[in-house]
């Protein structure tokens, strides 16, 4: 017997006969993850020129794996409590007199506050200088930058993944980049380093505050390839505790310590 969905009682047999169907990028539900250490709460696997938002609760880690070596996963945080509270992606470089992110550095919000801590990163290549794409960049770049176009650009999609915690076009704010990095040479010019990388590398981060997270999995900005090139991108999540008082993040630096007293001051009242 054929199936039509012409009709509403085809169409409801049609959709669930879909029932169990499982494609390359989609949320496990229930979250499981066999080789995650603690009580999974989101596992996801986000396709090339997709997006996810996630609100994770402090002590929470994030871990994020370019599951076959070209996923660029452009990252914005907010304060979930307070989301006109957000990452900083200026501060986080200034206050740390570094330009250049990993393992033991931290996201930093623009109330000197710390967001998130990289726990562990073995890409070594990310940016925290060139933001995300955007419709003109694509158009330049793929010939169409539009949102619902072939070519999706990482701006539109944040907007697409903040609205759905009621945020906006305004809220979007200059993010940080995994996977896809950028160093700055001795005359200002930018370098990208766009790979593409070996399949599997994983960073994670912890959360050290309420958080909303976005992500945004599309070609870098200053990928010089012209073919839209990007892969899947796996967030898997997981409870855990922030960062204890004598945690060597913590310790670190005397910058880095202030940031972890403004948060824990905040979670204090």
């Amino acid at each position: 017997m054929t199936t039509t969905t012409a009709d509403p009682s085809g169409a409801r047999d049609h959709a669930r006969a879909m029932a169990g169907t499982r494609v390359e990028a989609m949320p496990t539900l229930p979250a499981a993850a066999a080789d995650a250490p603690g009580d999974v709460i989101w596992e996801e696997t986000i396709a090339p020129g997709g997006y996810a938002a996630r609100r994770i609760a402090r002590g929470t880690r994030l871990r994020l794996i370019d599951l076959n070596g070209d996923a660029c996963a452009a990252m914005l945080l907010f304060n979930a409590d307070m989301p006109t509270e957000r990452l900083n992606v200026a501060d986080t470089v200034k206050v740390q007199w570094n330009g250049y992110l990993g393992a033991g550095r931290l996201l930093l919000s623009d109330m000197g506050r710390v967001m998130m801590s990289i726990l562990d990163d073995e890409a070594g290549t990310h940016d925290a200088f060139c933001g995300a794409s955007n419709a003109a960049s694509n158009a330049r770049r793929y010939g169409v930058g539009s949102n619902y176009g072939p070519y999706p650009n990482a701006r539109d999609r944040f907007m697409l993944a903040v609205a759905k915690h009621g945020l906006g076009r305004r809220d979007v704010h200059p993010c940080v980049t995994w996977f896809k990095g950028v160093r700055i040479a001795d005359d200002g010019a930018t370098e990208p380093q766009i790979g593409p990388f070996a399949p599997g590398r994983t960073l994670v981060l912890r959360a050290e505050m309420e958080l909303i997270v976005a992500l945004a999995n599309c070609p870098h900005v200053l990928d010089p390839r012209d073919a839209y090139t990007v892969t899947p991108l796996r967030a898997t999540a997981w409870r855990g505790a922030p960062a204890a008082t004598d945690d060597p993040l913590r310790q670190a630096t005397p910058e880095g310590l202030r940031a972890f007293l403004n948060t824990e001051d905040l979670y204090a009242r």
